[in-house]
């Protein structure tokens, strides 16, 4: 790993070189302790429901729920690794199947082709709703919590413009029989290929130089700039990224309930978000895995299930979640103030060591 020495005597770290390897080491001991958390949930509903809540079907469920807010925890997990935020993602999520239902509405048929316009059609309107985002963060340089709160309303009443506010149910048979009656082990695919894009996430995230610059920037960006690495456009491929993934999980959406969720998806951001930080990846940027992201992302699927099961209002989930949220929010600060502590303590015995030569 190399040091480039800037003219005013700051060093910083060439990211191409493993740069992030401390952000995904410490990221990784906490989604060590949230994966005890996660155990001793299951451990919980385990005794009190039984063999209700231990059922294949019940952990069939409890991954398909799971499916889509993984899909769109993996472009969350970026953008919060940046210092970002990305509240946009379940109305573009809206948005995007909204915009994918009425154009196989007016093609028509009930095929793989239909199907495939649809997908095509909810790809493009995330992708596009994300770089609008990364342009208004990186070049008018307006904060990503302002810019994608906005973008959460404007997504969400747009779709309600186009559909009147009433959800569009045309949805082939082609992608909802793909969902319904093939499965793997007794469990519906979708499950699946959530797993494939966490996978592809993960490599592009801890196995490429684009993760590598991705942790460098959520670090230090100005150091980042020094360096070479183009922010502002990384920046944008970060939130495009974001936005693509959200077009996909509606077309996963779709695929699941077989009509768009217009007033289904006002938990999506919380869930998704509450998960990524809770597995490790850290709001002040630098820090995060794509392992922590899958272990945050059970732990509201599972209290949502245990919560069902057991005869729980699941109003308590969102109290259940928010709780664990503050907890590994408050971690992660004591960690940080730790870790700063130490430094400065290192850096003056450096400093006393070199005097004392």
């Amino acid at each position: 790993m190399s040091v480039v020495t800037q003219p005013d005597d700051v060093a910083v770290v060439d990211p191409s070189e493993g740069s992030g390897t401390l952000g995904k080491r410490l990221a990784n001991t906490q989604s060590v302790w949230i994966l005890g958390v996660l155990l001793a949930i299951v451990a919980f509903f385990s005794i009190v429901a039984g063999n209700k809540f231990l059922s294949a079907s019940n952990f069939s469920l409890i991954s398909q729920n799971v499916a889509v807010w993984a899909v769109l925890g993996v472009g969350m997990t970026f953008v919060i690794i940046t210092s970002g935020i990305d509240l946009s993602i379940g109305s573009v999520l809206v948005f995007s199947s909204v915009v994918a239902a009425k154009v196989m509405e007016a093609v028509g048929g009930q095929g793989w082709g239909t199907a495939l316009v649809g997908i095509l059609s909810a790809l493009v309107c995330g992708v596009l709703w994300g770089a609008l985002n990364g342009v208004l963060v990186a070049k008018a340089k307006i904060p990503a919590l302002i810019v994608t709160l906005g973008t959460l309303s404007v997504a969400l009443g747009l779709a309600q413009v186009i559909t009147d506010g009433i959800d569009v149910r045309s949805v082939p048979e082609a992608l909802t029989d793909f969902n319904t009656y093939i499965k793997i082990a007794g469990i519906p695919t979708l499950p699946f290929i959530a797993l494939i894009v966490l996978i592809l996430g993960g490599i592009l995230l801890h196995r490429t130089k684009f993760g590598r610059y991705t942790y460098a920037v959520g670090s230090n960006e100005e150091a980042a700039r020094r360096v070479g690495v183009k922010v502002d456009r990384h920046l944008i491929a970060i939130y495009a990224l974001s936005g693509l993934l959200a077009g996909f999980a509606a077309m996963m959406s779709l695929a699941q309930f077989g009509t768009t969720t217009i007033a289904g998806q006002s938990l999506t951001n919380l869930n998704v978000i509450a998960a990524v930080v809770i597995g490790g990846t850290s709001i002040f940027g630098g820090e995060g895995s794509i392992f922590g992201t899958i272990v945050g992302l059970f732990i509201p699927a599972v209290l949502q299930a245990g919560f069902v099961i057991i005869g729980v209002q699941p109003f308590w989930q969102g109290v259940a979640v928010g709780t664990v949220l503050v907890a590994a929010v408050y971690i992660d600060q004591s960690r940080r103030a730790a870790a700063l502590r130490g430094a400065k303590s290192t850096s003056r015995l450096g400093a006393l060591l070199r005097r004392n030569k």
